[in-house]
């Protein structure tokens, strides 16, 4: 659900971007002092860790290093709470990032003109909210809109693009905070909401979400990783191989809001139940005559998972032939959205100086289903003082 081209179609997102772009100049002071102070490292995937160090919003932002002992490094930002890079051995024991990302802090605060998801911790609300409008307890508010007329990731200055205060508990964990106002992107309730990475010794990176808040609100937390598991970004994805345990889909519109159907995949475009190629039905006459494809300009939809919440039973298997890398995620969520960087244009100047360009990655957001909040049949995300939210999402990494 990246779509570059689409963050800026209203006034209150220009607005949002100045007060940014206003933040991260002085934050860009701070990190030419701290890059003089501190020492530079280099990360298994190339990346100098100077080139994160900056304060913003009067909180420190750096780049943390996850590992274990079997070759897996995970680099994570806490602006945004982003991946900035995966590092998993292929089946010839080199290393691969597979994830897609920049090279420094200063391109993922530059909105205006490098803006991103790219590996993000998504809140309040990951995925649109249609037009903007939710009601808690009888009343009606409206949100901030940014995509369509609808509300996508929590709106135009979403948890993406704040900074998350980070505590790295050891070599192999990162537990990052978000102290959320009331009112913050004009959803209700002050909500603490805690993020915690934990690269495991099976190859796996485990992100666990919890939420608290003190009024009734709505969360729906997600990461937002775009993966290429050859470890070339400069290829599609659309000859790696993809299953997704769903026997049902929740149709969008021309603006990719849910109709409020969920629809049998059989016979559809969107059966993955039995795996195939990514690319097999993405053709130019399926994009032009199959509804659903031409409405997501690919796939850009959300499966209602058959996992019924079970977190040890896969929810979608990832496999790139190129490498030999294979991405199984878990989650407990009922639906996952499947989106195959149909806005990538090139205009995304990524990791040691690659353009990104359309379909040359993956993501695969684990998720209560998009719009929720107003359509009461679906699994609710709700979330009430004296609760705890929680959500969990596992990415393995194997070869085959």
């Amino acid at each position: 659900m990246y779509a570059v081209n689409l963050y800026l179609q209203t006034i209150d997102i220009m607005k949002s971007l100045k007060l940014l772009l206003l933040t991260t100049a002085t934050a860009a002071m701070a990190f030419s002092a701290c890059s003089s102070t501190q020492e530079s490292q280099t990360t298994a995937s190339g990346l100098n860790t100077a080139a994160f160090d900056s304060v913003v919003n009067n909180i420190p932002v750096k780049l943390f290093q996850l590992k274990n002992s079997n070759g897996m490094e995970v680099d994570i930002t806490n602006f945004g709470g982003r991946v900035v890079s995966i590092c998993v051995p292929d089946r010839d024991g080199k290393t691969q990032d597979v994830v897609l990302g920049f090279d420094n802090l200063k391109q993922y605060t530059d909105i205006e003109n490098s803006p991103s998801d790219f590996g993000a911790a998504i809140g309040r609300y990951a995925n649109r909210i249609n037009k903007g409008q939710i009601t808690i307890e009888g009343q009606t508010i409206q949100l901030p809109t940014n995509n369509f007329g609808h509300c996508l990731h929590g709106g135009p200055m979403g948890w993406q693009y704040q900074v998350y205060e980070a505590e790295q508990l050891n070599d192999s964990t990162l537990r990052l905070t978000m102290n959320s106002k009331d009112g913050d992107m004009k959803f209700p309730g002050n909500v603490k909401a805690i993020v915690t990475y934990t690269v495991t010794g099976d190859n796996a990176l485990d992100i666990a979400y919890e939420a608290t808040t003190d009024k009734t609100t709505v969360i729906n937390m997600t990461n937002h990783s775009y993966f290429n598991l050859s470890g070339d970004p400069t290829q599609t994805i659309l000859e790696d191989s993809l299953y997704v345990n769903a026997s049902n889909f929740t149709p969008v519109d021309d603006t990719y809001m849910t109709t409020g159907e969920i629809k049998s995949v059989e016979g559809t475009l969107f059966d993955f139940t039995k795996m195939k190629t990514i690319g097999q039905d993405i053709t130019d006459e399926n994009l032009k005559n199959d509804e659903q494809l031409r409405n997501g300009n690919g796939y850009d939809h959300n499966w209602a998972l058959d996992t019924k919440g079970d977190d040890k039973v896969p929810a979608a298997i990832l496999k790139s032939a190129k490498s030999g890398i294979m991405l199984t995620v878990y989650t407990n969520e009922p639906g996952i959205q499947v989106y195959t960087g149909n806005f990538l244009d090139g205009k995304a100047h990524g990791k040691h100086g690659i353009d990104y360009q359309q379909r040359t990655a993956i993501c695969l957001e684990t998720q209560k289903y998009p719009d929720t909040p107003n359509k009461p049949e679906w699994p609710s995300a709700t979330l009430k003082p004296g609760e705890t939210y929680k959500s969990h999402c596992v990415f393995k990494f194997s070869t085959f």
